[in-house]
């Protein structure tokens, strides 16, 4: 095997040798970024689907059961790629057991009739509400005389009735002094009691008034809290996100691998050729010397070829290389005349000292 074919095996196959010889090889174009995450997008969105299948597990307890059903889906149009990809809606359903449903519609039941009085009830209060609440002196007292005077009164005549009988033990009679000082003190407390007595009852009888004003009020109330409606308890659906493709990233990825894969070949390609550069020595390339040729490309303006010697016995096998007779008409100075008559080529002259036509 010659030098020349030892170089080119070296740094790179045969296959395409004209192509990689010839410098024809161009930077891969960059992938088309909606085909790329079109490819994304639809893996990412088929996961997503076979996820929500997975995980949407119907359930059966003692309460009563949760199934989820495909109801419909819906055509999502990705206005990048121009693809629609269709999306399936679920729809989960609960169902109580037989006699959790009939608790339910027992509340139910209740509930309705508790509104029901409610809105009854209510009807008044468009009256009752227009009319003010009154918490005039007036009418406070008015209050603490109706619920409280009473009261009072027994209780301070049985004050009195207890001192007649002690003043009379006492032999003390009607009309005397001792007995008109003893009612004189007597009438005096009786006024400080009285006193005492709207001074004190007074707040209680504005809170009394009040909650009197606002009992209706808080019945219906009560009875509007005993029937409000109940949120429907909705279940956690179980749909998965769909990740977002990384279309820049993938473009960016795919359009590193085949720009790392160009720049290999073309590394390959300077190798090859400091490897002919750096054969110095003349190699036997006269036309008439080789046999089976075949052109295989070209390098530098100089015709490329592959071929075998005549002379088969010496082991070379297939060789790459010029034609002498082709170089000598543009670069005599790298073809010389071996003792035997046939010429030779010094590649490291050819190629490397550059073309002189």
């Amino acid at each position: 095997m010659s030098l020349l074919t030892r170089s080119l095996m070296m740094h790179g196959k045969t296959t395409g040798l004209k192509d990689v010889i010839m410098g024809k090889q161009k930077a891969p174009p960059p992938p088309d970024p909606r085909e790329t995450s079109a490819a994304a997008t639809s893996t990412n969105v088929g996961t997503a689907v076979s996820n929500a299948f997975l995980g949407n597990v119907n359930q059966v307890t003692p309460e009563g059961t949760l199934s989820y059903d495909q109801t419909g889906s819906h055509d999502w149009y990705d206005p990048y790629t121009g693809q629609t990809y269709n999306i399936p809606r679920f729809t989960a359903t609960q169902t109580y057991s037989p006699g959790q449903q009939a608790i339910r519609d027992q509340s139910e039941s209740a509930e309705l009739n508790l509104a029901t009085l409610a809105s009854d009830q209510s009807s008044f209060l468009q009256d009752y509400m227009a009319q003010p609440i009154d918490l005039s002196s007036e009418n406070v007292q008015n209050y603490i005389n109706t619920h409280y005077y009473d009261d009072f009164s027994s209780d301070w005549e049985k004050q009195r009735s207890d001192l007649d009988s002690r003043l009379a033990n006492q032999g003390i009679k009607l009309g005397s002094e001792a007995y008109d000082r003893a009612f004189s003190e007597y009438s005096q407390s009786r006024a400080d009691a009285r006193d005492n007595l709207y001074g004190n009852m007074y707040g209680l009888a504005q809170g009394t008034i009040a909650a009197e004003r606002n009992q209706p009020i808080n019945e219906i109330t009560a009875l509007l809290s005993g029937s409000q409606v109940n949120q429907p308890n909705f279940v956690n659906a179980n749909m998965p996100r769909i990740p977002t493709t990384d279309v820049g990233g993938l473009i960016n990825q795919n359009y590193n691998q085949q720009l790392a894969q160009w720049q290999q070949q073309q590394n390959q390609r300077q190798g090859m050729l400091g490897g002919l550069f750096g054969l110095g020595a003349g190699m036997l390339s006269d036309k008439r010397a080789k046999k089976d040729i075949k052109k295989v490309g070209e390098l530098k303006g100089h015709k490329l070829y592959e071929y075998e010697y005549k002379d088969a016995d010496n082991g070379l096998g297939k060789q790459i290389g010029v034609m002498a007779q082709e170089v000598e008409k543009k670069r005599p100075d790298a073809v010389s005349v071996r003792p035997d008559g046939h010429k030779q080529v010094h590649y490291g002259r050819l190629f490397g000292m550059g073309d002189a036509r």
